[in-house]
């Protein structure tokens, strides 16, 4: 079959979207016979992504009698967004509170959603997801989890635990086991579900494979995906079951996320950059209604560090627990830094310019923090000879440290000098943030401090976004829904692609027991379920604008002219890492390139495989280093080129 490149796939793709198109259209577009592709690949159940969702239904649909299954991943690895959080898990009379003996009930679990959701939520889904949740943490458990390591509650030891970087539920509920191996899982869930899915041998997974259209039959079922395999090659994925859509959000997508919020644009992204909605636009184009309203409920952390690291990562100092401060770009306070209610905080940073802060603090400050037993993430991070400790700002005068922030001297400090004289005369302040002993408690507000001394800190904080909360209506059956709410024949959905669950906010751990406990039912009810025989396949009536998937074209980045003529010799370069620096050898034999070894790394092994398994090949065979970056491990790979170009201009010394 004739061969069709990326670039034609992409005008195919946007010439043949449904929206506007005649009935007569709508049928030719959606006819299998006129898409060319190079290969057919039939499977029963075909699944798009491979994060928590699709390796949940990829088992399910297993163990519910599907003969095979084909997960299409357009990245290097599985897990998706479980390879950028530690994976907290939560649930009601759980297999874990039963071993701690907390007595917790699923209806206090299902009001603490609601109400933590702003009461915006669907509370039909809640109760699927908290009835259903029981038994896929008892399945994790039975598959591996028992035998991970968990965080316990200082005081009494328990697993279950209360997580104040939520808000908090009203028992503790909060499970967060690490992975065995660190270097591969970011979190115990990936690490027990990839395990688990890879010693099943009829689940066959195609990576680097970009899924760009959902297909009918001429019945109107939608049982077929077009996709660019890693080649850049077209090809067909054909289902006699259905299609399962677990593409994820749009956490990476800032223009889709300041289309429905003012700042949106400006949240620093802190999962991969693929999430970038595309799946919920594939299945507008087949009928799936979105809600607008919904679509802008986009929680974030006030917690988010980029430095030069996109992903960002949650690196908060927790310096405002011992009498820091967090001031926007403009130098002024603008929330209670102590508040227990987190989503106040997110929501206040959210509003400030570009959605910054700074976290002000001095040394008492850090001193406190230390004996509090507070300093986690400050200790980890940011105390000197610490990896991001080139990133804390110094200052001998509070004049010095706003002008190194850009902020207006006299406005910090005027807005020092406030807080000061709030913290001598232990009056509350305008934010409601209180100074007295009475208010010292051992989550929020563990000391009372002036921001005094001679020296001052400041570290850049950000609007942390890691998930979405928009995306297609499914019913509790998981079949995504049409204009007039009726199932689609054949479309099935689960994860963050689904909208409307949680409401406003999410709570703690439903980030990664709801993809895998959705996942797993919508596997459940397309085997058990008979597509619809005859269905009107009709374009949903307010879909995405194409323009918010269409990258900015650029040339290529030559990086060097691979005919410059090249010393032999072994070359070491270190270029900065994720968590600190990547030292890379490179030698070069006869005037080419022969071996590419990363010597040391501080990488997230887990993300940047990809990159690890294919850049240092790509160079060698091509000898050269003005290639293309892996999908899902783009920083990586850049590093790696960067540190081997580096090589290559001491290589004409």
């Amino acid at each position: 079959m004739k061969k069709i490149s990326v670039l034609v796939l992409s005008l195919l793709l946007i010439s043949t979207s449904l929206t506007g198109c005649t009935n007569e259209e709508k049928k030719e577009n959606n006819d299998l016979d006129k898409i060319e592709v190079v290969a057919d690949y039939d499977a029963e159940v075909i699944i798009v992504g491979a994060g928590a969702a699709g390796l949940a239904a990829a088992i399910a649909a297993i163990d519910n009698g599907a003969k095979s299954v084909i997960v299409l991943e357009k990245t290097s690895t599985t897990g998706g967004s479980l390879n950028f959080t530690s994976g907290s898990m939560s649930g009601a009379e759980t297999i874990i509170q039963e071993i701690d003996g907390i007595e917790d009930t699923k209806a206090s679990y299902v009001e603490d959603i609601m109400e933590n959701g702003g009461d915006a939520g669907d509370l039909a889904m809640i109760e699927l997801y908290v009835e259903e949740d029981v038994e896929s943490i008892k399945w994790l458990w039975d598959n591996g989890l028992s035998d991970n390591k968990f965080n316990v509650d200082r005081t009494t030891g328990t697993m279950s635990v209360f997580a104040p970087e939520h808000a908090l539920y009203s028992q503790k509920r909060t499970y967060k086991a690490a992975a065995d191996d660190n270097t591969k899982y970011s979190s115990a869930v990936h690490e027990v579900l990839d395990v688990y899915v890879n010693e099943v041998e009829n689940i066959k997974f195609d990576f680097a494979t970009t899924a760009t259209k959902l297909v009918a039959n001429e019945k109107g079922q939608v049982t077929s995906v077009i996709a660019t395999d890693k080649d850049g090659q077209l090809v067909r994925y054909n289902s006699e079951k259905g299609i399962i859509m677990a593409t994820g959000g749009y956490s990476g997508n800032l223009d889709l996320m300041g289309q429905f919020v003012e700042n949106g644009s400006n949240y620093l992204p802190g999962g991969s950059n693929g999430a970038d909605g595309y799946g919920i636009y594939m299945m507008q184009e087949v009928g799936a209604l979105i809600d607008e309203k919904v679509m802008g409920y986009i929680p974030t952390f006030p917690m988010g560090f980029g430095g030069n690291n996109t992903p960002g990562l949650i690196r908060p100092t927790y310096t405002w627990k011992t009498g820091g401060i967090c001031v926007n770009q403009e130098g002024n306070r603008f929330v209670d830094e102590t508040s227990s209610d987190v989503v106040l905080r997110e929501v206040s940073l959210e509003k400030q310019t570009n959605a910054v802060q700074y976290d002000i603090f001095t040394d008492a400050i850090i001193e406190d923090l230390i004996a509090s037993r507070s300093d986690m993430f400050y200790s980890a991070f940011y105390a000197p000879e610490k990896s991001l400790s080139k990133f804390v700002v110094e200052a001998d005068s509070i004049e010095e440290l706003a002008v190194k922030i850009g902020a207006d001297p006299k406005t910090l400090e005027a807005t020092i000098s406030t807080y000061n004289n709030s913290v001598e005369t232990e009056t509350t302040d305008e934010f409601g943030r209180q100074y007295s002993q009475d208010s010292i408690n051992p989550l929020y507000n563990v000391a009372v401090n002036k921001v005094d001394g001679d020296k001052f800190y400041a570290v850049k904080i950000e609007a942390l976004c890691v998930m979405t909360l928009g995306g297609v209506k499914t019913n509790t059956g998981m079949q995504v829904l049409d204009n007039d709410s009726n199932p689609i024949s054949g479309l099935y959905a689960a994860g963050e692609v689904v909208g409307g669950v949680w409401g406003k906010y999410a709570s703690g751990g439903t980030g990664v027991m709801g993809p895998v406990v959705f996942g797993r039912v919508a596997a459940e009810n397309m085997m058990a379920n008979v597509m619809n025989e005859e269905y009107t396949l009709l374009p949903s009536s307010n879909v995405i604008s194409i323009e918010m998937f269409k990258k900015d074209e650029v040339e290529a980045k030559v990086r060097f002219d691979m005919s410059t003529e090249l010393n032999d010799g072994e070359y070491v370069n270190v270029v900065d890492g994720q968590d600190g620096e990547m030292t890379v050898k490179t030698v070069i034999t006869n005037g080419v390139i022969v071996s590419v070894e990363i010597v040391e790394h501080n990488e997230t092994v887990s993300i940047a495989q990809g990159a690890f398994d294919t850049i240092p090949t790509s160079i060698i065979e091509k000898n050269d280093v003005n290639l293309d970056a892996v999908s899902g491990a783009t920083l990586t790979s850049n590093r790696i080129l960067d540190a081997v170009t580096q090589a290559l201009y001491d290589a004409t010394k």
